[in-house]
Order: C-alpha cells, then structure tokens, then sequence
C-alpha cells in the first residue's frame, strides 16, 4: 500500500478546491501512484485514466458536482473522478465482487449522473440531461467527456447535430489523445491533428491580450475590439471548425495537462452563451512509462508487475488463434478481407493488419457501418470478416438484419468474448448475441470449445455457409478437455454413454463444465450423457432426435435464457415427440454484475458444481412428489 497523504483526505470535491497549485501536483502524483497500484493487482482500464488526471481534477476545482452534471463516455476514464468523489477508501475493491464498478454507475454515487460502457452515447445522454433540469428551471452546467475515438461513433455526431441549437450551461470536453484501443483511423483524427497542430493561434492570442493589458486605456480598448472580432480571426486562421459548424464555440487546443489552463478554459466555457467544446490534448498512460510507452496493451489489462511493466499471466487464447487462423486462411485466398471496429489487437488482428494491408479495415467505433460497409464487398464477392465482441455487436442488430440477412449477404462475424467476460460487468458481458441472431433469419452460428472447433467452424462459415455466418468464442483459451474426447466435430458430438437415461445438453466452454459434472454425477452413482452442440443455429435434426429418446433433459446455456437455444431445442424435441422432462438452466431476466468469470459461473450454477447440484435437486424433487 503506498501513502497517499493528500488523496486519502479528498472525501469530496470540495476537498480539491482547497489545495493550492502545489499541492495539485502533488494530488495528480498520488492518484496516479494510486491507478497503477490498484490496476495492477485488479486488472482495468489503466492508460486512459492516467491520461485524464489534470483534466479531472480541473472539472472538479471548476463545476459544483453534483448539481452540476457529468457524463463520461464509455466510462472507463472516470477512475479520477471516482478517487475524488468519497471512494477513495473502497477504492481497492475495483472491479472486484460487491466493489466498486471500472464504469460509473448511479447507484454507487450521486456523483455518477449516467450509467455507461459502450461508446459514443455521452453527448445524447448530457444532451438529454440538460434539457430535462432546463425544463425544471436548473441552470446548472452539464459535461460530456468524449474522447476523440468515440467521435468516430455516429451517434455522437447526431447528438452534436441536436444539440448545437441549444443556449447554454452545455459543454463538451474532447479528450484527445489520439487514440481509442487502437490506433484511431479515418477522417476525424486527420481533422483534429489539422486543428492540434496550430496551437500557435491559441499562444498568440493570449500573449498579445497580456500585452495589451499593460497598455493604459488604449490596450482596454485594444483588447476589447480583439474579443469582439476574435471568431473573424479564428475563421481567418482556421477556415472555422467543423465544431462551430455544429454550433458549438470551439476552445482550444488546451493542454490537458496545465490545471491553469484547464480551468480558464472551462471557466470560459462557463461564461459561454451557446454550447461549448473545449478541446483538450492528452498523453494516454501519462506518467507511467510501460502505458505511455504501450498505451494499447494498458488500455484494459490483468494483473501486472508494477516495476517492469509486464502482465504477471498471459496464455494463448481464442482471440490469438482466431487471428492465425484468418491469416492462414488469407494466404491462399485473396477474397478474405478482416473488418474491426477500433479493436485491432483486441480480436487478434494484429498480424493480419500488418501482412494484408489492403484487406484490413479498421473502421473505427462504428459497428453499424462494419455490418453494412461488410455487405458492400460480400456483395461483389469478398469474403468479409468481421471480428467484433459480442457486447459491441449489439449495437448492429438493424444492419445484421436489413443490410445482411435480408440481403442474404455473405458476412462472416468473427464473435470474440461471447458469454461472461468478469469484472467488467454488466455492460461487457457477452450474454445476447445468441438470443439476437436466434431471430434473424438466414443466418448461421457456431459455438464450438475448442481451438480446432473454431478453426473448423471458421472455415465452414467462410466456404459452406452462403448469407450470414457467426463463430462466436470466450475470452481466454481453452478449458478442460478429456482424454477421451474425440475430434471437434462441425455440427454435434456425444460424449458418455448414449444408452444412458439422462442427457445434459451444452455448448461452447460450457462443456468443459459438463464434463468435470457428468465425472462428478457417475461418483453418485448417475450416469449422464452429454450432447455438446458446435452450430447451434439450425441445430442438426440428428442431434435433436439422438435427445428425443432420452427420459430427462437438462440444458445449460451461457446466455439468456429468452430466446436462447434451450428453448429452440426444447420445442424441436417436443415436435420429434419427446415426453419426458425438459430442464433449464440459463441467464434469467435481468443483468450479470462484476465478478470474475469463475464466480460468475458459480452464481448461475453453470460451472461443474452448480451443474450437478441443478441436476441431483431435479431428481430428488421427482422423487419427493
């Protein structure tokens, strides 16, 4: 535990607007010793709340939350604000089970104005924040805080595009760094490095206006013709921003690491009578040199050691495979073109962006425009993959439906952290994109166990299926895997006795689970086959009547259980004249919180314990009645 003299007496941020300029810095300095010491051991979202230390605490010092109203998109930068807002003393429990959550969140503070995790929503939300305490007669302040990545998300655009028509008390706060997860790409970032590197206007203004200030009643005067042209010269220099077009005042460049200037920024912005945008440039990982040096590895890590840097665990995973496979694949066949939203290394295509340069495209925050700019090549005959994680892929349903199924467009989706992620929480857990394409029709989806399963249901999807395809996988590698488990199979496989009475029904990492529960029920005297599913959408009509046969039926599924695949195979079962009874065990209605996966699992009795107590409680209650 490192001593934090300054931070742990910050119960508020009134306690902030106490200290004076030196004390500030000594304040930035603890916090950040603070992000690294609790990351390392919890995992998180590290290089983007170093980089937004100053600006935080200049929008603590400037605004009265929480009257006044902060929304920070994404979430995963408001650790800081957290630290200054009375959780310094649970801070320790981030990301943990009970502990704080990595994302804001209302019912932990009222300092949290909105729930968020995915990208590109903070402008509507403040929008609609601010308009809801103007028709209550509040004129407090509200701030969105976007980062130049999420601006590539459409939504933040038409939020922009409503709300420059407004008065006043609305400011958005562009934290530049540069980046998202990956590098940022696309016209955006050109424009704001077109604006970031003419901060000489920014310079000379405020040198002439401090010159002008030391001249007796002729440099007022001066001065006061310099304010009152200043959008002239500003369009003079700047062809006008793209912002102003909007409708917003435009402040900026500022640095975001010069609390001084951080605060007469927004104390400008404060004053402003329409809505404002403060342009603010940061260094992602600031003050850390591992995450300023590597600012994408710490974007979101695990545990890691403090003095080198270095993840303490690291193990092949899903998403690697996937990547080497999709080059491998794209070695023999120049149709196959890989398609990410701002996750490059995220769903393991570094290398395919580096060997297939003219067949990768990062499209930034932008699934929907992925879906549908993927139904343009397939169209002309292009092999698209779109490697995405499940969460982010909901934000695409009307595309998958419109552009890809409708269209019956060869669209490969490559589902990378499908099922329960763990201690990012609700707001990341990949729980939906199986009840979601379950209703879309022409589509396939696969959710095999194994690497050699998703190799093989990867190929399938880019050389048997014809419209829409899905291989969805966990995050992390592979679990348990008998001795005397056979080849993955593409459709199905049986594993047990198939003679026996009962039948557990599973798919993807889940069979791991269900085979450590079937050793566990033959301990007990109860012999259990297992029927692991690899495509589950269409499921095989021999699966569903090797199942029919059986006396009872337990399916468990890693995904909710309206309109999941349980269902769809209880009804088939019934229609191939099963009698017998039918169990399930899913995600019920309602949202899985932060835990780990292993104790998330657990809760829902889906690892090999909870399986087999679901199992012996459903027989004991047939016996009992």
């Amino acid at each position: 535990m490192g001593d934090y003299p300054l931070l742990s007496k910050i119960k508020s941020p009134d306690d902030v607007k106490r200290l004076d300029e030196k004390q500030l810095d000594s304040l930035c300095e603890e916090i950040r010793g603070k992000l690294v010491e609790v990351i390392s051991v919890n995992g998180g979202h590290l290089s983007p709340n170093l980089g937004v230390v100053e600006l935080t605490v200049a929008m603590h010092r400037t605004f009265n939350f929480p009257k006044d109203s902060i929304v920070w998109d994404v979430g995963h930068q408001s650790y800081t604000h957290k630290l200054l807002t009375g959780r310094f003393d649970s801070f320790d429990t981030l990301r943990t089970k009970d502990g704080i959550s990595g994302f804001p969140k209302k019912e932990e503070s009222p300092y949290d104005d909105f729930n968020t995790g995915h990208s590109s929503t903070s402008i509507s939300a403040a929008f609609g924040i601010a308009n809801a305490k103007a028709m209550r007669g509040d004129n407090s302040h509200t701030i969105a805080v976007i980062g130049d990545g999420s601006l590539t998300g459409g939504l933040a655009f038409e939020a922009m595009n409503n709300a420059g028509r407004y008065n006043k008390n609305f400011i958005v706060v562009l934290n530049d760094n540069k980046m998202s997860i990956s590098k940022n790409v696309g016209a955006i970032p050109r424009y704001l490095t077109t604006v970031r590197i003419r901060p000489w206007y920014i310079r000379v203004k405020r040198n002439t206006e401090r010159v002008l200030s030391k001249i007796p009643l002729l440099g007022r005067l001066m001065k006061a013709i310099l304010r009152r042209s200043k959008s002239k010269i500003k369009n003079l220099i700047y062809k006008n921003t793209l912002f102003d077009c909007f409708g917003f005042t435009y402040f900026g460049p500022i640095d975001g690491h010069n609390i001084e200037e951080l605060e007469n920024a927004l104390l400008a912005a404060k004053k402003n009578n329409s809505p404002a945008l403060i342009h603010v440039v940061t260094k992602k990982g600031k003050g850390y040199h591992p995450a300023e040096s590597k600012p994408g590895e710490f974007h979101g890590i695990g545990q890691f050691d403090i003095d080198s840097g270095e993840p303490i665990s690291s193990h092949k995973g899903f998403s690697a495979e996937f990547g080497r496979a999709l080059c491998e694949f794209a070695e023999k066949d120049e149709k196959i073109c890989a398609i990410t939203a701002a996750m490059t290394s995220g769903t393991g295509l570094t290398e395919f962006s580096k060997f297939h340069k003219n067949r990768f495209f990062d499209v930034g925050i932008a699934e929907e425009h992925a879906v549908t700019f993927g139904c343009g090549l397939a169209s002309k005959g292009f092999r698209p993959v779109f490697a995405v994680y499940s969460t982010f892929l909901q934000r695409s349903y009307d595309q998958l439906i419109h552009d890809a199924a409708l269209g019956n467009n060869h669209l490969v989706l490559a589902i990378d952290r499908a099922g329960i992620v763990g201690s990012d929480g609700e707001t990341h857990q990949g729980v939906f994109d199986v009840s979601m394409l379950n209703t879309v029709p022409n589509s396939t989806v696969y959710s095999p166990t194994y690497f050699e399963g998703m190799r093989k249901s990867l190929h399938t999807a880019l050389y048997v299926q014809k419209g829409l395809a899905a291989v969805r996988y966990p995050r992390g590698g592979e679990l348990y895997r008998p001795d005397n488990f056979p080849e993955e199979s593409i459709d199905y496989n049986i594993y047990g006795n198939p003679n026996a009475r009962f039948l557990l029904v599973t798919y993807g990492r889940l069979f791991s689970y269900a085979c450590k529960a079937q050793q566990m029920l033959s301990e007990k005297g109860i012999d259990v086959c297992i029927l692991k599913l690899c495509k589950i959408k269409p499921i095989s009509d021999d699966a569903v009547f090797f199942a029919s046969r059986f006396k009872e039926i337990w399916f468990f599924e890693e995904g909710v259980k309206n309109g999941g695949i349980a269902r769809n195979f209880s009804d088939l079962v019934v229609l191939r004249g099963f009698r017998g009874s039918y169990h399930i065990k899913a995600i019920g209605d309602e949202f899985v919180k932060q835990m780990s996966v292993n104790e998330a699992l657990e809760m829902l009795k889906l690892d090999s314990k909870g399986m087999t107590e679901v199992i012996l409680k459903d027989l004991n209650n047939e016996k009992t009645t």
